[in-house]
């Protein structure tokens, strides 16, 4: 996480300081601080199973909820053909809708006297993430949680992909921020802390500052 931190903090502006520190040296000593009480817990044990198996992990095989589509489908009597067609044409309307997005959204946003970036990292980010919530949401509720997080995180991870030969100095800024909410929750799939606020665990909630934290950081390098 350290050095995701290190390349952020390399994007923003020289002048921006703490009591002559920069934000980005501030974040890595709270992150050593916060990494030495995690290994000092670490070493006393962590809560998975002889084998690996997570606490609290579903109780049904990974990838058991594909099975049990693929049977009601049978059932229902849905071809394999028909299945692949409305696969293509969703895939389709989600391509055209997406792009429909970004211009409408960034023209308006521009109309406004706001940056396109500010707009692609809350708004535009919000709306292209509505199949992976809908997947992740369909998966939950048949018991398949595996298959939600591998979802959400395998896409986050082949994103950036796509624009990184041609990344921009906010691309990078933002690629170093979903490492670093990634790793957030990599402790915690590690740790599995049981005490929640407000129906989250403390991971998500650290998510959820940094994020805010991140957005405000990319607000001075975004104009």
């Amino acid at each position: 996480m350290t050095p995701a931190v290190v390349v952020m903090g390399s994007q923003l502006p020289g002048d921006l300081s703490f009591g002559r520190l920069s934000p980005a040296s501030l974040v890595i000593a709270a992150l050593w601080v916060i990494g030495l009480v995690l290994l000092d817990r670490a070493g006393k044990g962590l809560p998975w199973r002889e084998g690996g198996d997570a606490p609290g992990a579903q109780p049904e095989p990974r990838g058991h909820s594909k099975g049990k589509k693929e049977k009601a489908a049978t059932d229902q009597g849905v071809s394999t053909v028909r299945a692949a067609l409305v696969f293509t044409a969703a895939a389709a309307a989600t391509l055209i809708a997406g792009v429909v997005i970004e211009r409408s959204g960034e023209e308006f946003f521009a109309r406004q006297g706001l940056s396109g970036v500010l707009f692609g990292a809350t708004v535009l980010a919000a709306a292209t993430a509505l199949p992976e919530i809908s997947t992740g949401l369909t998966s939950t509720e048949l018991g398949d949680y595996q298959l939600a997080v591998s979802d959400i995180f395998g896409g986050n991870a082949f994103l950036p992909v796509l624009f990184l030969p041609t990344a921009h100095h906010t691309d990078i800024y933002l690629t170093a921020l979903g490492i670093v909410l990634t790793t957030v929750y990599i402790a915690g799939l590690i740790f599995r802390p049981k005490r929640q606020h407000l129906r989250m665990g403390i991971d998500s909630i650290a998510v959820l500052i940094l994020y805010a934290a991140g957005i405000a950081g990319l607000t001075t390098i975004a104009g």
